[in-house]
């Protein structure tokens, strides 16, 4: 029975607004209850009989207000004296739900059946509350069930998508409280009919474990194969959220239970990776794909453009963060070896050696370096250990080895260490900061990076360059020979003659020893400079550097973390990681000097270096020792002494001929080739003669007042103006090759009507760097919701946004108009 206090609520609430109310009581429940009711000045009138004389009372009384209360059985028609009034007034009735509906608001008598089937819902007054805040006028049966179900599952709307949401964000957590609640209210039966309406899901016997596998495989197969309509709701809602950052992980969770249940791994051994490359679901495909496409590329049966476009179909897999690195190693391997069988079969002459592997050549020693910090970083390197092998071989055997060699050849007429292709290191301060600081107004800042090659320091430059009102240009220098730290350091000091000692330390710069920075700040002392570690400069608070940028016009700062790694037997493997490093440490430094004020950066190196991932074999060292009248200094890489004896094994300089003065003699090893050495690395050298070691390279960095960064323009290329299925097929057209000044673009496309989303959001990256418009075409298809049913014969708009940085949102930058023009049956409204 209804609380007598809910029923003087639920009269005094009609009293309020109007003057007469009919109460019928057909069992009499209240009859004895009713003299107890406190509604005040009102008039109550049993009716016993007297219709008639109730009747007259009624209209005679056009002020006060009455209850007139009925009990039993209603006369029927016109036997009903009082059915005119009642028509008038209403009738209230005081069954639970009745007053639940009236209490609600639902005027419609449809959705009275509702009420008393889920009578346990509307008996917690937390479900009651919850959902009177979502009702609207004119909600039907079925709007009122889903924000039921919105209300007990914690939902952030109503509509089905987002019910299933929350209740796979449950499942993938191993929990069941959310669905055992719309169980316990009788609306999972509602849910399960929702599903087959939109979804087609077709279980007789429903669970959501089972729906979960159903939608694992309708997104594998089904999606492809079928009618555009037959599942475009599952379809569109699914790829929503595998996309929608709150759900990607719970996606990610869910498809590693599918694939096991589903046994995915049995179902694609024997496909071609090819053909899996646009299945992004499920972990298995990416294994599948990286040790297929990493057989290819190690037998160089797969292009690197299909290697870039299956590497870019990747990047929408929901495991990509966790094989990036692989996939990366891929590309850089299938890139140098492409590379490396394109090589020539002569080098004319040292000076087109020295410009060609400026050009190109240096690409090899970044793609193999890029390739092997990757596999080391990478979670999983066996699935890429035969394509390793196979790239070690390559690149040290055919480049390093045999190209090497062609190297060498051309090097031999060299008499003097010189050449017309590049200025020598030794001319660096010259040529390079003195033009900059000449007539004392200007200043520069010179960062010493060692070890940094040429390779490391292109990566650099572009790295600056992509960086907001920032240039960089990338020049070189020829490195001094042996190409080793001390020297290197010299050469690039204000000086106008170099003397090796005997031991190799110090070398003298005109009779001054430049060992250590505190040798070499002296020596910068009388052109007004100062000399600094870059572990000083970064602990160094930005006050304190503004004050001494204003203390000194040339600033030389000295870094170390390259060769730091490079030159000890234990850490030389870590080189590449080193490398990474000094590419974040060098870009901050240059930050903290533009912050200080500093507008001149020059970014240069005392040497570059030799690098190989695998123990060298036997034919890589000398196969005689070094001979003379002294020898002085034998490091794997060079010999300093007097009259050193000429051999076929290494090159000869006197210091006169190396651009030095004094008498001592230098030796290198021809090629690649090392002296073996007791205890020292053998991985990492430097101090000899080749491309790598000795092209050196010099970034010039400047800061501009303008911006000059902008993403890529991207060009929706319509084929139609209409929409007459439940997809949309778009091209889209990046305009131009990405650089360092124009950067990749993510987009992600959504057909709207208004403010309310109608289809999927796939998102796609523009960041082709080719300069072929035919590589720089992507394609996309949108699925439409079931929402797009309501405006058949309507324009929408596509929009394309693009992510506003540091946040989760999007804006709008280009957009397309459509009209749909569709011959559907509309969906089940969940």
């Amino acid at each position: 029975m209804t609380d007598l206090t809910s029923v003087q609520e639920a009269l005094q609430s009609r009293l309020d607004s109007q003057r007469v109310v009919f109460w019928h009581d057909p069992a009499g429940e209240y009859a004895a209850d009713l003299d107890a009711l406190e509604l005040g000045a009102v008039d109550v009138i049993r009716v016993q009989d007297n219709e008639f004389g109730v009747k007259n009372t009624i209209l005679a009384d056009h002020v006060g207000k009455h209850l007139i209360y009925r009990s039993g059985d209603l006369p029927r028609g016109t036997a009903n004296w009082l059915l005119d009034l009642e028509l008038a007034y209403g009738v209230f009735t005081a069954d639970k739900s009745s007053m639940l509906q009236q209490e609600l608001g639902l005027n419609d008598p449809a959705l009275l059946p509702v009420i008393e089937q889920h009578q346990k819902f509307f008996s917690a007054n937390s479900c009651k509350q919850a959902l009177e805040k979502l009702l609207k006028d004119g909600d039907d049966a079925a709007l009122l069930r889903a924000k039921m179900c919105q209300v007990l599952v914690k939902a952030s709307g109503h509509k089905l998508t987002d019910i299933v949401r929350e209740l796979l964000v449950e499942n993938a957590a191993g929990k069941t409280a959310k669905f055992d609640d719309l169980v316990a209210y009788g609306l999972d039966q509602f849910y399960w009919d929702g599903l087959a309406s939109i979804y087609k899901y077709p279980s007789t016997s429903p669970t959501i474990d089972d729906f979960v596998l159903w939608m694992f495989t309708r997104a594998v197969e089904d999606f492809a194969s079928t009618t555009p309509d037959e599942f475009r709701n599952i379809r569109s809602d699914f790829n929503s959220l595998r996309y929608d950052v709150r759900t990607q992980e719970v996606i990610t969770t869910l498809a590693s239970r599918a694939a096991a249940a589903l046994d995915v791994k049995s179902k694609i051994e024997h496909r071609d990776y090819r053909e899996l490359a646009t299945i992004t679901i499920f972990e298995e495909v990416d294994r599948k794909v990286i040790v297929d496409l990493a057989a290819a590329v190690a037998t160089q049966s797969v292009t690197p453009r299909e290697v870039a476009d299956i590497v870019r179909q990747r990047r929408h897999s929901l495991w990509s963060a966790k094989y990036a690195k692989l996939y990366e190693a891929i590309h850089s391997a299938s890139e140098l070896l492409a590379a490396i069988a394109g090589l020539p079969h002569a080098i004319a002459s040292a000076a087109l050696g020295l410009e060609k592997y400026q050009s190109d050549w240096f690409r090899i020693d970044q793609q193999y370096r890029w390739f092997t910090h990757a596999h080391q970083t990478a979670d999983f390197q066996q699935p890429l250990e035969a394509l390793k092998t196979e790239i070690d071989k390559q690149y040290a055997n055919k480049y390093l080895y045999d190209f090497g060699a062609l190297w060498q050849q051309a090097l031999e007429p060299t008499g003097e260490w010189k050449s017309a292709a590049l200025a020598p290191q030794a001319r660096f301060f010259e040529n390079h900061v003195a033009p900059v600081v000449k007539g004392g107004r200007t200043k520069v800042v010179v960062i010493v990076s060692d070890g940094m090659r040429y390779e490391i320091g292109e990566e650099l430059a572009s790295k600056i360059r992509s960086e907001d009102r920032f240039d960089a240009s990338l020049s070189a220098v020829l490195g001094s020979v042996p190409s080793y730290t001390q020297l290197g350091m010299a050469s690039l000091l204000p000086q106008s003659s170099l003397e090796l000692d005997p031991e190799g330390l110090p070398v003298l710069a005109d009779g001054k020893p430049t060992n250590g920075t505190v040798n070499r700040g002296k020596i910068l002392h009388p052109v007004k400079g100062h000399a600094v570690t870059a572990a000083d400069v970064i602990a160094m608070p930005s006050d304190e550097l503004r004050e001494l940028y204003k203390q000194h016009q040339i600033f030389y700062v000295y870094h170390d973390r390259i060769d730091a790694a490079g030159d000890k037997a234990p850490t030389e493997r870590t080189v590449f990681e080193a490398a990474e490093e000094t590419l974040r440490e060098l870009f901050h430094l240059v930050k903290k000097w533009t912050n200080a004020n500093a507008t001149n950066i020059l970014i240069t190196a005392d040497h570059g270096f030799l690098y190989q991932d695998v123990p060298l074999e036997k034919s890589y060292y000398v196969s005689e020792p070094p001979q003379g009248h002294a020898v002085t200094k034998i490091n794997r890489r060079y010999v300093l002494g007097r009259s050193l004896k000429p051999s076929p094994s290494f090159m000869t300089f006197t210091s006169a001929q190396a651009g030095l003065v004094g008498d001592i003699d230098i030796q290198i090893p021809k090629s690649i080739h090392r002296i073996p050495q007791p205890g020292a690395g053998t991985r990492y050298v430097h101090g000899g003669a080749s491309l790598q070691e000795i092209v050196v390279p010099v970034i010039t960095v400047n800061k501009k007042r303008k911006s000059d960064v902008r993403p890529v323009n991207v060009d929706l290329m319509p084929e139609t103006d209409k929409i007459t299925t439940g997809q949309l097929a778009v091209k889209l057209l990046q305009r131009e090759p990405v650089t360092d000044k124009i950067q990749p673009r993510q987009v992600r496309l959504g057909l709207y009507v208004g403010d309310i989303l109608i289809s999927d959001q796939p998102i796609l990256m523009f960041d082709s760097a080719s300069d072929d418009q035919r590589n720089r075409y992507q394609k996309a298809v949108l699925y439409l919701t079931q929402d797009a049913d309501e405006y058949n014969n309507r324009p929408v708009e596509l929009r394309l946004e693009e992510p506003i940085p540091n946040t989760a949102q999007w804006k709008l930058f280009s957009k397309g108009n459509y009209t749909i023009k569709r011959s559907f049956t509309t969906d089940f409204d969940f």
